[in-house]
């Protein structure tokens, strides 16, 4: 349990003192932040809140968004840099962006114009990007974490779907400047994952689990579930993440409208009991 981590939208209705006390109170050691969450609490307050309960922060969620191009994005994840330095977190995660012109939750119209649906050029302005960004972030000690996400999602949040794509992007940068995130939810489909589990080494940066559910909710974002409710082989990808050398905190991430609606110290203690029943670290 020692390297259980929650990720704090997994109790999306507490707020970062909320979730720190919930951590301390069940005896978690690690917390993921997401910057929406920070910047309601306060960066300063929320740091403080963090160590003097002597916590670790696992991740702060999220960068990225790069597939538009221009100045603002940078400028955007430079400060999210800077948060994540002043928070000491793990990694930044990073959320590259999907086609430029679509909007995530948002349906297209009909013929839609807007779209720029030239899916190659999206993902060289993602490289760009990250060509600007990882130097910034390694003179200020934080950690790069490409997250590739589920095909489903490919359209509106990430042109990277395969762990070995975030691999390719990640390779000509220093691996504790530039690293990969495994998240169960998004990989379990691939076949050449294991392979590409092994390939990543000393570059994963985050471990994130929660079960893949079925049949998917209407809203896909939302077709997370506690481990062991979905189809998701847990054993094969904990033991490839550990056999590659990973060591670090294990984050429970999980969207789900029932979790959410449930009591967070409900979910947190289900959480304890599935991750020791399933992940097992």
């Amino acid at each position: 349990m020692s390297r259980l981590s929650l990720n704090q939208w997994t109790t999306k209705r507490w707020s970062v003192a909320e979730a720190v006390e919930g951590c301390v109170r069940h005896g978690v050691e690690a917390i993921g932040l997401w910057r929406q969450d920070v910047a309601r609490q306060g960066l300063e307050q929320s740091a403080k809140l963090v160590r003097d309960a002597g916590l670790r922060v696992s991740s702060l969620c999220r960068g990225g968004f790069l597939t538009s191009g221009g100045a603002e994005a940078l400028d955007d994840n430079r400060r999210a840099i800077d948060e994540a330095a002043a928070l000491e977190a793990g990694c930044l995660v990073m959320v590259v962006g999907g086609l430029p012109g679509v909007v995530p939750d948002e349906p297209l119209g009909s013929g839609d114009r807007g779209v720029d649906r030239d899916l190659a050029g999206a993902r060289e302005r993602v490289a760009e990007a990250l060509a600007e960004l990882a130097p910034y972030a390694g003179e200020r000690g934080v950690r790069l974490a490409l997250e590739p996400l589920h095909p489903m999602y490919c359209a509106d949040r990430a042109v990277l779907s395969t762990l070995e794509q975030a691999l390719d992007l990640a390779e000509p940068y220093p691996s504790e400047q530039v690293g990969v995130v495994v998240d169960t939810f998004h990989v379990w489909w691939d076949p050449h994952v294991l392979a590409q589990i092994a390939r990543a080494g000393d570059r994963i940066a985050s471990y994130q689990v929660c079960d893949f559910l079925h049949p998917i909710p209407a809203n896909a974002l939302l077709g997370r579930g506690v481990m062991g409710d979905g189809v998701i082989d847990f054993t094969s990808l904990t033991g490839a993440v550990t056999a590659a050398g990973y060591t670090g905190d294990v984050e429970v991430e999980i969207f789900n409208a029932d979790v959410w609606a449930t009591d967070p110290d409900e979910v947190l203690a289900r959480v304890k009991a599935r991750f020791g029943e399933l992940i097992g670290l």
